[in-house]
């Protein structure tokens, strides 16, 4: 089988969280380089999955002693079944660690016996029965144990049935498959997905001279159940065993060419970051005056000064050296950088930089 040469593909190496805005419940997280249009080739790939392929629990069906349907209003509960059905669909159940579930996928039945004296009603008149009362099973974590169910306001014994299964995207009530279904359960539909809203952004962004590479951006917005890390992991794992059946219809094999033989790529890389302008990176007016200033036109010829020698320049501030500091990390540089394997001085670093864009002239063109 003959072997097919593919030039290399610029991908993201990790994939960066941004903590300020994230929550429990939203993150948004940021990719790049892609090459040009796998932006939204990924993006929207990853959106399709989280909304439509994650796993969670829901309540499936309701039982209630003396209750033979949904249309009809119980003597001593304020809310009558349909509101109660309502309610229920607003649960969130996270399943605990795959080893504490059955492996069998059925749905799993939670029964309370629900017991209201008169003494629980001395002191408000009204006992408000909570998700939280209802499920305490130790298969699944109610995420939201104070979300109110319905609301008792005399003495009585009723024994309650929900059933809970682990599903995938929305069904109605008529498709939910009940093998052991009872007399006077009532089904309910599900919302089984965990993800409420999924946005994602493509940008331009930079590698080297060139800016025509794709940054993405996905915003996650999940209603408790998983966190917003847990449905891109899992929507990726996803899409990763739907495209692995596809290697399989192979004609030929594909290498991705390596960098040239005496080639550093990763100094490569790093001398495309250096030979860039001040000017070509996003800082302030304030900071880029104050280098331009100082007489600084190249990345190369900042990182190679220490930081004491920077705030000695005129008009020089902390401000400006945090800014200007956070941007060089940024990039994964630093002030200070020691580059003598490459050959670079303070004070052959301007000779040294003119030297590499004359015999990459051409390149850069």
């Amino acid at each position: 089988m003959s072997t097919v040469l593919y030039h290399k593909f610029e991908m993201p190496e990790k994939i960066k969280l941004e903590e300020a805005s994230a929550t429990s419940t939203f993150a948004r997280f940021i990719a790049e380089p892609f090459e040009r249009g796998f932006g939204h080739t990924v993006g929207n790939a990853l959106r399709r999955m989280m909304l439509s392929s994650i796993e969670a629990p829901a309540v499936i069906s309701f039982f209630m002693e003396d209750v033979p349907h949904e249309y009809m209003a119980i003597p001593g509960i304020v809310e009558d079944i349909t509101n109660i059905i309502l309610n229920l669909k607003g649960a969130l159940l996270r399943r605990m660690a795959l080893d504490s579930i059955p492996s069998v996928r059925e749905p799993q039945v939670i029964t309370k016996m629900l017991d209201i004296s008169q003494e629980d009603l001395r002191e408000t008149g009204q006992v408000v029965v909570t998700l939280g009362d209802l499920i305490t099973t130790s298969q699944f974590e109610v995420v939201n144990p104070e979300y109110p169910i319905f609301t008792i306001t005399q003495p009585m014994t009723k024994r309650i049935e929900l059933k809970v299964a682990i599903g995938r995207g929305y069904v109605p009530s008529e498709r939910h498959e009940m093998p052991n279904k009872i007399v006077d359960e009532i089904l309910i539909d599900s919302i089984f997905s965990p993800v409420r809203l999924v946005n994602y952004f493509v940008e331009d962004t930079r590698v080297g001279q060139d800016t025509d590479f794709d940054r993405l951006i996905m915003e996650v917005t999940t209603d408790g159940r998983i966190t917003p890390t847990e449905a891109i992991s899992f929507a990726s794992k996803i899409l990763t065993a739907h495209l692995n059946v596809f290697e399989h219809v192979e004609e030929h094999k594909i290498s991705f060419e390596e960098p040239r033989t005496g080639v550093d790529t990763g100094e490569s890389e790093l001398m495309q970051k250096l030979v860039l302008g001040i000017n070509e990176i996003e800082l302030s007016v304030r900071s880029t005056n104050c280098l331009n200033g100082a007489d600084i036109s190249t990345i190369a010829e900042l990182v190679v000064m220490p930081e004491p020698k920077l705030l000695q320049f005129r008009n020089f501030g902390k401000k400006s050296l945090n800014e200007i500091k956070a941007k060089l990390t940024e990039m994964g540089l630093s002030l200070g950088m020691d580059l003598a394997k490459m050959g670079i001085t303070q004070d052959n670093v301007r000779d040294k930089i003119d030297e590499y864009l004359e015999e990459h002239k051409g390149s850069t063109e």
